[in-house]
């Protein structure tokens, strides 16, 4: 898509959007495969498909319902994205990223992003959660790549700080708080949808990742891009260790992603709550 297409498409959203919602959503949080139990905690949910929002791409992954879903979390005012879009479906980097762009034009300030990802390090837990501390790009593609639109944010962004300080260290707290045990560790980010093999997982923990997961880093990228804060957590979903590695299947993911997000949903709410 032309640039000034994808840039009037993107205006486009976030003006249906805004008309729908009357208010601007301080809190965005895109909820990984899952990890969709988080909306339950949202006040007064008024839920939009994707298939209503013009120009918006649909979810066909699953564990991915497709809808955005906008209230209050502890009092702030919070937008749900349930159900993000991979690379590995066939979007665009410009397609996956469309949303945060939105969410950007909606004056958005802190993007919490959630993942179910294999733990690379071998002395991560299973269901347990992952703050993030930084990330790889191992996808091939960037979301930035192509005309820049300067009032989105700079041509060379920095990228020093992808998840900020002050958003982990209080995610760190909160869990301390309420006695949840969590990881933290690199993401790197492949573009799927095959597992990975124990050459390929080897790789990857060479390069000094601790998790391995097909997202999440695009809609980063884009929003550090756009000066959104960003908070990431992923839900270790199996272990990705290639010297101990059983075959994987998506349920599996599923279901361990399932049980960490219970832990997640809790931490997310507490920092919300402390914004």
């Amino acid at each position: 898509m032309d640039i000034k297409d994808y840039k009037k498409s993107v205006e486009t959203a976030a003006e249906f959007l805004s008309e729908r919602i009357g208010f601007k959503p301080r809190v965005a949080i895109v909820l990984g495969s899952g990890l969709s139990g988080i909306a339950h905690s949202l006040q007064d949910p008024v839920t939009i498909p994707y298939s209503e929002i013009p120009s918006f791409p649909v979810s066909t992954a699953p564990g991915h319902k497709g809808e955005l879903i906008f209230g209050k979390l502890n009092g702030k005012n919070t937008m749900l994205m349930n159900g993000r879009f991979h690379f590995y479906e066939g979007y665009t980097m410009q397609q996956v990223t469309f949303p945060v762009r939105v969410m950007q034009l909606l004056e958005v300030e802190v993007l919490i992003v959630t993942n179910a990802a294999g733990g690379l390090n071998p002395t991560f837990e299973v269901a347990r959660p992952m703050i993030i501390t930084d990330h790889i790009n191992f996808m091939g593609d960037n979301p930035l790549r192509g005309p820049n639109v300067e009032e989105w944010g700079p041509r060379f962004p920095d990228m020093s700080e992808p998840y900020d300080i002050q958003l982990r260290e209080l995610a760190l707290q909160v869990a301390k708080e309420d006695g949840i045990p969590v990881h933290e560790g690199v993401y790197v980010a492949v573009a799927g949808p095959n597992f990975e093999t124990p050459a390929e997982l080897k790789m990857l923990r060479w390069f000094g990742a601790d998790a391995v997961g097909m997202s999440t880093v695009p809609e980063v990228i884009v929003a550090r891009h756009g000066g959104i804060r960003v908070l990431g957590i992923s839900a270790i979903s199996d272990r990705a260790v290639a010297d101990d590695l059983k075959p994987l299947t998506a349920q599996e993911v599923l279901e361990n992603a399932e049980k960490a997000g219970e832990k997640m949903a809790n931490i997310i709410s507490k920092v919300v709550d402390r914004l």
